[in-house]
């Protein structure tokens, strides 16, 4: 057997979660592998949804750029029954959202991530398979299989599965996968079609029977290029791939996680054109087949998202219906919440129950994305109670929080704030500063950093700007930056030595509720730690000492 060197962290898949948690990693200097057991990516546009909340991540990494040169805009969805137009979802937010929904195939997004990793130094090492692993408490042993047949053992600090539906991680940690799968099977398309509905907007076209039952479903979601929509229907009986999944399961020596490409006869132009036939708005051919599948719906989730130094992230911990493009996105943010405290840990700056943190924070969101597509898949998203506009923010995951985590501060009681400790922190405007022309967003202030103090007011209340930035810089090692925001009335103020900017148009204030006198804790995620009012040197130490070592 062959021996390699240590690493930091082994993260063993390399769709879009994986790549995610690597290339975070590598941003923040660690050192880290990531295996794959495939030969190379699979085109494929399986998972296409990129939502608002994934852009914004996608920013602070500093890769937002190429990922909205490559993506066609979501505008909304028609939706039909029996041949008629039932009107139309806008899917339009609030203007303080600086993006919007976004379609692209996933194998475009894993080729601009796998892109960006390879700028920080790292590839994906293909054909090499996650045999087996065992932790201790100074880390983690791995045996890795390479496609020559080589067995080599890997020392890492830590293990993270993003391995799938059918992770050896999970299955290693003997962590449950609890949950089941519709009995409905679909087929994948992805084609083109004529057609002269309005671009940017999916379909939904249903049939339903006397008794009111949805007996035949098409949906399509618009990809890049010409007329190119991904298609998903429901599967003619000659093509099933029930015989498959049963294999998968219990009896045939699988785990039964039902997901995505399940194998068996693979569509064609016939099939698809025969629902298009049935469904379509209107006459229209397909055309330019990329490829198809038959798949099945589970949904399921783990009992817990790691055990001591692995974690599991994405599939491996959660698969449930594509309802509202939710898994990848849900995925992708498990690695951002992750990868920060591992970094953190790594350099031995990190509280030592902050790793713990991951599960507590992720947990209850695969709970609630998991019963919630669950609930729109088997009555439709009309099931939800909630306001149009809640809803599509939640959809665009805006509206994940953690107020309820160990490691965030909460408001003291009385405190009646609407921006709290735990939430996402939102974007805004108009902040101009002394020497450029030109007016900046927070987000542009927050890109590419870590934590980030962020304090606001022209004379605030509590402890001084400066000493407030100094403290932050010692009780992290130097790991955290600190911002200033006036009001767009205040003078400049260069003597604190803490850069800062003018809120010129008020948004600052409007959505952070400053007043005079507060102070904010941004993490590298973009989540609020703690709102401080007022901004004192003793309240940031509590703050920051449930995330920094002590």
């Amino acid at each position: 057997m062959a021996r390699s060197e240590s690493t930091d962290v082994l993260v063993v898949g390399a769709g879009p979660v994986g790549l995610t948690l690597a290339a975070e990693l590598r941003r923040a200097g660690v050192a880290c592998r990531i295996v794959d057991r495939l030969p190379a990516r699979l085109p494929y546009a399986k998972a296409v949804g990129i939502q608002p909340r994934t852009l914004e991540l996608f920013d602070r990494m500093g890769l937002v750029r190429e990922v909205l040169d490559a993506a066609v805009p979501m505008r909304g969805q028609l939706t039909y029954v029996n041949g008629a137009e039932q009107g139309r979802v806008e899917l339009s937010l609030p203007p303080e959202v600086p993006y919007g929904f976004a379609s692209l195939p996933q194998c475009d997004t894993e080729r601009l991530l796998e892109e960006f990793l390879g700028r920080h130094g790292t590839g994906i090492e293909r054909s090499t398979a996650l045999v087996a692993f065992a932790q201790d408490p100074a880390g983690v042993t791995s045996r890795l299989t390479t496609a020559a047949g080589v067995e080599e053992e890997v020392r890492s600090r830590f293990l993270v599965g993003c391995d799938g539906a059918h992770s050896v991680v999970r299955k290693g940690l003997g962590l449950t996968f609890e949950g089941g799968a519709f009995p409905e099977e679909y087929m994948l398309a992805d084609v083109e079609v004529g057609w002269s509905l309005p671009p940017g907007y999916g379909v939904r076209s249903m049939h339903r029977g006397e008794d009111g039952a949805v007996d035949d479903l098409l949906v399509c979601i618009p990809l890049p290029g010409n007329s190119r929509y991904r298609m998903s229907m429901l599967v003619p009986p000659e093509l099933s791939a029930a015989r498959q999944v049963e294999a998968s399961g219990p009896a045939g020596g699988g785990d039964g996680a039902a997901l995505g490409l399940e194998g068996g006869t693979a569509p064609g132009l016939a099939d698809i054109q025969k629902v298009l036939d049935r469904l379509a708005p209107e006459p229209v051919t397909a055309s330019a087949l990329r490829w198809s599948s038959v798949f099945r719906i589970s949904h399921r989730l783990v009992d817990r998202y790691g055990e001591g130094r692995v974690f599991v992230a994405g599939d491996a911990a959660h698969i449930h219906p594509p309802t509202g493009a939710q898994g990848m996105n849900t995925g992708i943010q498990d690695a951002c919440n992750l990868a920060w405290k591992l970094a953190l840990a790594l350099g031995g700056a990190a509280h030592p129950h902050l790793p713990a943190s991951y599960d507590a924070e992720r947990h209850p969101v695969g709970e609630e994305v998991v019963g919630r597509t669950v609930r729109h898949a088997a009555e439709g998203v009309q099931a939800d109670p909630t306001d149009v506009e809640t809803l599509l923010l939640r959809e665009a995951q805006l509206l994940v929080g953690y107020r309820e985590s160990p490691i965030v501060t909460p408001l003291p009681p009385g405190d009646e704030t609407t921006l709290r400790p735990g939430d996402r922190a939102p974007d805004c405007g108009g902040l101009t500063g002394d020497i450029a022309a030109y007016p900046v967003r927070l987000f542009d202030l927050l890109r590419g950093r870590g934590h980030v103090l962020v304090v606001y007011g022209s004379h605030p209340a509590g402890d001084t700007p400066a000493d407030l930035a100094a403290a932050a810089r010692e009780l992290t090692g130097g790991r955290m930056e600190a911002h200033r925001i006036l009001p767009a009335d205040a003078p400049p103020d260069e003597a604190t030595g803490v850069p800062h900017h003018h809120d010129s148009r008020g948004e600052f204030a409007l959505r952070y509720g400053g007043g005079e006198g507060a102070a904010f804790v941004v993490r590298p995620d973009g989540y609020l730690t703690a709102c401080l009012r007022p901004p004192t040197v003793g309240g940031l130490k509590e703050a920051l000492g449930k995330v920094f070592g002590p």
